[in-house]
């Protein structure tokens, strides 16, 4: 399963989001059922992109980051390159959906 880092501020965030050429922001909340089933499939497919870097937020530790990166529910998963967004999806994932559009962003950063 993809290694997975606990990001606990907004700078670490930043910095995350910065240092990693290709990075992916799951930003989730404890007490959410959904976020808990949707993390290990995010992890699982991850594992076919060894380049990107996988972040955890968790908005009670985090609560600015709802503001900083216009998040209104959870879970949420940011697709960043070279620090920039190019892929957001929000509360119900569909994998396949996801996969494809992972693997054409992917291939053209390679």
């Amino acid at each position: 399963m993809k290694e997975m880092k606990e990001l606990t501020s907004l700078n670490m965030i930043e910095d995350f989001v910065q240092e990693n050429p290709m990075s992916f922001l799951y930003v989730s909340r404890q007490e959410c059922s959904v976020c808990h089933a949707v993390l290990p499939r995010v992890r699982e497919l991850l594992d076919h992109f060894p380049d990107i870097r996988l972040g955890h937020i968790d908005t009670n530790a985090v609560p600015e980051v709802a503001a900083a990166y216009s998040i209104f529910t959870v879970p949420v998963l940011l697709y960043f390159i070279e620090g920039q967004e190019v892929l957001r999806k929000a509360r119900f994932i569909h994998f396949e959906e996801l996969a494809e559009q992972i693997e054409k962003i992917y291939g053209l950063n390679q």
